[in-house]
């Protein structure tokens, strides 16, 4: 028996807070390139009070009802799309993120990609690495301005999804002097208050320079920007994701980036993540990167320490700080539940 499973290893900061706490804890995994296998998840559900997760498992019903003592579950992450939030409101199990604290982490790697795919970096270092570099040419790996090209004119940056990470992208954007329209479902007022233009979804797609996504993954976002979608964007336009893969159509993506539909893509996340549709690895007009938005030292460090704190305090049957269904604190399911682990 342990206080708190946590599914893979996670950054040392957050253990440091378990072991301060004198919370016994188990670690389902400590390869970080394996995956923890189904089985073995239930059986650390089944044996711990508290989970402490992360994006790479389903916490379905299944695992949430493996246990009648399990107190909570800690996520590891600002998304929760891979926890059952309903089934376990109604089991009476509260679930925790970790909001806010990778905001300005994703929101530069967002230009990190943006620069990359518009400037062919990758392909210049590749080009550099193999040996290729015999004299300078005029033509050599021509890419496209961000800021105010020749002509002085700005470039139009679309912010699909305007939450904390696209409005800290939209900021960054000062810097060169791009024009930014924004979109999101909420409506303008927010986009608006911010200085940043409020333009329709299909207006942003058809007038936008480069086209960056912060939507979270729902059914109403899933395929947001699919074939029809892209279709929009102008043939010398750009697409950076580092949002959710699903928000985004990756086999109407790769087409269109075969076809010169779009000049080029820069992607954190994929619909089947860790799998990339056909075809994609294969476009030198696409940078790819293993879901690394939040990878910074601080960023995960922090990351690590908030979702240790959120399972201390389902431990100690306390409200957590960082709940995503709260009303669960309220229902009779978890004063029952609350009531088993005492008991236990």
């Amino acid at each position: 028996m342990s206080d708190v499973f946590v599914t893979r290893r996670i950054p040392r900061a957050g253990l440091e807070v378990l072991d301060g706490a004198g919370a016994a804890y188990t670690v389902g995994q400590h390869d970080d390139e394996a995956a923890l296998p189904r089985a073995a998840l239930i059986a650390g559900a089944q044996q711990a009070d508290v989970l402490l997760t992360l994006l790479t498992e389903r916490i379905d019903h299944e695992v949430l009802a493996a246990n009648p003592r399990l107190r909570g579950v800690a996520n590891m992450a600002v998304g929760f799309d891979n926890v059952d939030v309903a089934a376990a409101t109604a089991l009476g199990i509260p679930v925790c993120n970790t909001p806010g604290v990778l905001t300005e982490s994703t929101a530069d790697l967002t230009w990190a990609l943006l620069l990359a795919v518009a400037r062919r970096i990758p392909e210049a270092h590749g080009y550099m690495t193999a040996g290729r570099y015999a004299r300078w040419g005029p033509n050599l790996l021509l890419g496209a301005d961000v800021g105010p090209g020749p002509d002085g004119s700005a470039r139009t940056l679309g912010i699909v999804g305007y939450g904390r990470i696209g409005a800290a992208v939209a900021r960054r954007a000062r810097g060169f002097d791009m024009r930014v329209i924004a979109w999101t479902r909420s409506g303008p007022e927010r986009i608006e208050r911010d200085g940043v233009e409020y333009a329709s979804l299909d207006e942003l797609l058809a007038t936008s320079d480069y086209v960056s996504v912060h939507v979270a993954s729902s059914a109403t976002t899933r395929h947001l920007l699919d074939a029809r979608a892209l279709g929009l964007m102008k043939p010398t336009a750009y697409l950076v994701n580092t949002a959710r893969g699903d928000v985004v159509d990756e086999a109407a993506l790769v087409e269109a980036l075969r076809s010169d539909r779009i000049a080029g893509a820069g992607l954190d996340v994929y619909e089947h993540e860790p799998a990339m549709a056909p075809g994609l690895a294969d476009c030198p007009n696409a940078v790819l990167l293993p879901h690394i938005g939040s990878a910074t030292h601080a960023t995960r460090d922090r990351m690590a320490t908030m979702a240790a704190e959120n399972a201390l305090a389902h431990l100690r049957g306390e409200r957590a700080p960082n709940c995503v269904n709260p009303e669960v604190y309220d229902a009779a399911a978890y004063r029952a539940r609350a009531g088993t682990a005492q008991r236990g």
